[in-house]
């Protein structure tokens, strides 16, 4: 995404005061802590968008993280207020796609990608209901374009011979297999 760029889908933001404990020896935010931020995020976004999370954990059900995409552009830093604001880049069938960015006052830190799969408490993928899916669209307004993708450009066409389909490093690569 072009940080210049406005977004027009209905977001959510979570600020996020950075605490001592997310840096590392070099006194930035310690990579892993970034695929916190873009959960806490995602729940933001479902409470104001659809419903709680709890909900679906009440009915069996998770959105399981099949893949993270992160564009570390710029350093968080101890005790520095973060803005996270998400967003819908799609919805179909079992999954949908999450965009985000992060950012320190004005300035763009790191834009992000996650995608999710509905699946039952034994790891099965669900179809989304189409309530559900329709409520999530409703995000969109009318004859205005959905975001563009959070990220750089797509990978190089060599890329997949380095990393195939199945070299995916994400914990539920086996969901991910089935959708």
């Amino acid at each position: 995404m072009r940080p210049d760029r406005e977004v027009t889908a209905s977001t959510s933001t979570v600020r996020h005061r950075v605490p001592f404990y997310e840096t590392d020896a070099m006194g930035v935010v310690h990579h892993s802590n970034y695929v916190r931020y873009l959960e806490l995020a995602r729940i933001r976004w479902m409470e104001e968008h659809h419903r709680p999370y709890r909900s679906y954990v009440q009915e069996d059900r998770h959105f399981a993280t099949t893949r993270v995409e992160v564009d570390y552009r710029q350093a968080a830093r101890f005790d520095d207020e973060l803005s996270i604001t998400v967003w819908l880049e799609w919805i179909r069938g079992a999954s949908l796609r999450l965009a985000y960015r992060i950012e320190r006052e004005a300035t763009l830190l790191t834009t992000a990608a996650t995608e999710h799969a509905l699946v039952d408490t034994q790891g099965r993928v669900r179809r989304i209901p189409k309530t559900t899916a329709r409520t999530c669209n409703a995000c969109f307004e009318p004859g205005i374009p959905r975001p563009p993708h959070a990220l750089a450009p797509a990978p190089p066409p060599w890329f997949p011979l380095l990393a195939g389909p199945r070299h995916r490093c994400h914990a539920n690569s086996a969901v991910a297999g089935r959708l």
